[in-house]
């Protein structure tokens, strides 16, 4: 392999091992990690409810679908008296969390006594509480025993406690509340029940019999109370697991393409060369060893510092899933040798199966006539190569053509193959694309440029196979890149036009805290009267979607749906009452599902079976899912507030804002505006991960056309010595560039067109399109420059030899 071929591909290949093992960091992360024990360090096991729902009752598969639950699955309380019994156990804490905001509008933790047992608290004046309106705070907070103070707890109103006891708490930082313990459960809204169960006693506890006293419940020892602690981890890990398992299978498939057109390039460098071995009586399997052997060469040091360079990377992107909000702090970053060792292996792998396959058509010429046959490029396509391509083309075209009949997340699986199927028909049919290219740009060329125009396009006809090997990473990376980044703007766009056009009240409250106090609810009603207020409690429910378990964005409503416009499709929000009634949106069901029952599992993995009352179409705006606010507001982890509170008319709120501190009121508008900016947030690890994708599929892109235009040193030296001048091979050059990134951008923007046009059809709405001109012509230019200067810096170089040039 040619020295400066061989840094070509060292550079692909040390990008792609430092991309795949990225996400392996994060795997890793998302396998091993677990939260944080710090309340719960001095227990020898916790009891607590599962925060996973598993579906084992699909026909289709034997093994369970689970998906995180994130809303706090609570624990009755009266299984700590059986837990009592098991030897070994000294105390059993029900340990109990609730927000609580001050009158200044601070948010704090509150706690029930009984969790003192478990951290570093120590009561410095005073003592613990008891009657209902008793608090215990820190001894820093400026106040004294007998103080009174108003705090806002149990979504109440703001009520005046005496302080009956102050504490040191270092591990809280002076930031808990602590109430009775009786006075806590009641006021977190599940007075039966608590967050947890946390046993204290001696090491000979049995856990086996810890899990006999608590049936159907987790008892989790060592790293796993972390877990428990901080559940939101768990939620996380799992969601970690699916999208490093999606991305990172996307990741692997784009570098199996860029690195087989690459390496095929650069055996094809080599054809003369591994033809002169067959024809003095190498074998094919000796040619095709030789090709492999180089091979590794580059693709062991390379893929080795890659897959060091992929921790680095790795990190970053963990820390910024982290400060944006998507993965909890304390989920927390897990580093070994495993990514390392697994993106060294599998870039490893795939190079030397690429140089294989590369390999396999000049080790297969017969020795007599290996040198006359690689004088020339095939012109016909094999028939394997054809068959594939047709078929991964009707893939992506019955893909696209299931999103548009189904809708939903029926189109939402199937825009998951869409784009890669129409890439790999793209890469196994390039010749054919290539040849339809030069086709349809020839004339043009011919007539503007008569000398160059001919040079290229003959040297391009003559070169359809090699040319095809540059045009599939173009398109990828102009399909991808722009196909990810516009369907999510795309669905950033739906969300806000469609919240904007379905609140139609004039007013929306907000908290800067927990929630809107559900108090704040009848105090709004008993001031802009009945029939002008709606209670809106989010949160998420699992149900069975095209046979695979959902987690949907779930609303919660009561009072004046009139405030709400989701934009019904069949049935009535009218019937959307009682306890066994449910809407659903066209990305979960269809229209004609009105009447039917459906099974969801609530935030807390309380399985209901409601009848379906009404289908609308604005579930990107409203959530997938509208239950009843009583059904809701039992099974959240905060019972106590709400999301927002919806009100019409003009009524003057503001002396109920001024009881309840931290809240205000907006506009709709602002309120959608709002949404907006959450969604984009949410979607920008997603689009970080494309990111960095496509910035690898631009390297690919030029370091495939650098190495095939190194690989023509004879072919310019022959136009120059039958009398092409400089210049003119130069222009040949930048015509054949435009010829190929022509039809590449051509073919990639095709495909993300029908991408686009897939989403916007099935999920979103065509209206909702969210196409920017300017980043197009950005990413256009961005593969336009960077090819260019990929073609023409090497063949600059290869010509401004003074000596004679040579056929070699």
């Amino acid at each position: 392999m040619r020295r400066g071929i061989a840094a070509g591909v060292a550079a692909a290949l040390l990008c792609a091992a430092a991309l795949t093992g990225a996400f392996g960091v994060l795997l890793e992360s998302a396998l091993r990690a677990h939260g944080a024990t710090d309340r719960y360090e001095r227990a020898v096991a916790v009891v607590a409810a599962s925060q996973r729902v598993e579906d084992v009752r699909r026909e289709s598969s034997d093994q369970a679908d689970p998906r995180p639950l994130v809303e706090r699955a609570r624990v009755p309380v009266s299984v700590a008296d059986r837990a009592r019994t098991v030897p070994g156990v000294t105390q059993v804490i029900a340990d109990v969390s609730l927000p609580v905001v001050t009158a200044d509008g601070a948010e704090r933790t509150g706690r029930g006594w009984d969790a003192t047992a478990l951290t570093a608290v120590e009561l410095r004046a005073g003592r613990a509480p008891q009657a209902a309106h008793e608090v215990a705070v820190d001894s820093g907070s400026g106040r004294a025993v007998g103080d009174t103070i108003r705090l806002q707890a149990g979504g109440g109103a703001p009520e005046s406690y005496r302080v009956s006891g102050l504490v040191a708490d270092r591990s809280a930082a002076g930031h808990d509340v602590w109430f009775g313990q009786r006075t806590a459960q009641v006021l977190s809204g599940h007075s039966r029940h608590a967050d947890a169960l946390v046993v204290l006693g001696t090491k000979g506890t049995s856990v086996q019999s810890l899990r006999a006293a608590a049936p159907g419940l987790v008892v989790s020892t060592g790293a796993d109370r972390g877990d428990v602690e901080n559940p939101e981890v768990a939620a996380a890990r799992l969601d970690l697991i699916g999208v490093c398992a999606s991305i990172g299978g996307v990741a692997l498939l784009v570098v199996m393409l860029i690195l087989t057109g690459l390496l095929d390039v650069s055996v094809r460098d080599r054809t003369r060369e591994l033809a002169v071995l067959r024809a003095i009586g190498a074998t094919p399997r000796q040619v095709r060893r030789v090709i492999v052997r180089e091979t590794l060469k580059v693709a062991v040091p390379a893929s080795l510092l890659g897959g060091l360079l992929s921790l680095g990377l790795g990190t970053q992107l963990h820390r910024f899933m982290a400060e944006q909000g998507v993965l909890p702090p304390a989920l927390g970053l897990v580093l070994g040798p495993l990514p390392v060792v697994g993106a060294l292996v599998l870039t490893v792998l795939t190079a030397v199966g690429s140089a294989w396959l590369a390999a396999r058509r000049v080790s297969r010429i017969r020795p007599a006539k290996a040198v006359s046959e690689t004088s020339t490029e095939p012109t016909r396509l094999p028939r394997w190569r054809m068959v594939t391509g047709l078929v991964f083309l009707a893939v992506g075209l019955s893909s696209a053509a299931t999103a548009f009949a189904f809708g939903g997340q029926v189109a939402t699986a199937a825009m998951g193959g869409l784009v890669l199927s129409l890439i790999w028909a793209t890469a196994l049919l390039g010749p054919w694309i290539a040849r339809a290219g030069i086709v349809v740009l020839s004339p043009v060329m011919r007539l503007l440029f008569p000398v160059p125009g001919r040079l290229a396009t003959d040297t391009a006809t003559a070169a359809a196979v090699r040319l095809a090997s540059v045009i599939t990473p173009i398109a990828l990376a102009l399909s991808f890149g722009a196909s990810q980044l516009f369907v999510q703007t795309t669905a950033v766009n739906a969300t806000r036009t469609q919240a904007a056009a379905g609140l139609r009240a004039d007013h929306v409250l907000v908290s800067d805290g927990p929630g809107v106090p559900r108090a704040m609810y009848q105090a709004v009603k008993e001031t802009a009267g009945p029939g002008t207020v709606t209670a809106v409690k989010r949160t998420t429910v699992v149900m069975s979607v095209a046979d695979q378990l959902q987690s949907l964005p779930t609303q919660g409503v009561k009072g004046a749906l009139s405030n709400l416009d989701p934009g019904v499709k069949a049935g009535s929000l009218k019937d959307l009452r009682g306890k066994n009634t449910v809407a659903l949106s066209t990305n979960v069901v269809g229209a004609d599902e009105v009447g039917t029952t459906v099974s969801l599992w609530l935030g807390d993995g309380t399985l209901i079976r409601p009848e379906v009352v009404a289908v609308y179409g604005r579930g990107q705006g409203f959530g997938d899912v509208l239950l009843p606010h009583d059904v809701v507001t039992p099974h959240v982890t905060d019972a106590g507030h709400d999301d927002y509170l919806l009100v019409k008319g003009e009524a003057d709120l503001r002396p109920v804002l001024d009881r309840f501190p931290g809240t205000h009121a907006t506009s709709a508008g602002q309120y959608s505006a709002a949404l907006t900016e959450k969604a984009r947030q949410q979607g920008l690890p997603g689009l970080f991960a494309v990111a960095a994708i496509s910035l690898f599929t631009l390297i690919g892109v030029v370091t495939t056309l650098a190495v095939a235009t190194a690989s023509r040193r004879r072919e310019l030296a022959l136009l120059r010595l039958i009398g092409a001048t400089r210049g003119q091979v130069l222009a040949m050059l930048r015509l054949e560039t435009c010829f190929v990134l022509g039809t590449g951008a051509a073919v990639g923007s095709l495909v993300a067109a029908v991408t686009l046009l897939a989403f916007g059809g099935a999920v979103t709405g065509l209206s909702a399109l969210s196409v920017s001109p300017s980043v197009c012509a950005a990413i256009l230019g961005t593969v336009f420059v960077s090819g260019m200067a990929a073609v023409m810096l090497p063949a600059r170089r290869l010509l401004r030899r003074r000596r004679s040039p040579r056929i070699v």
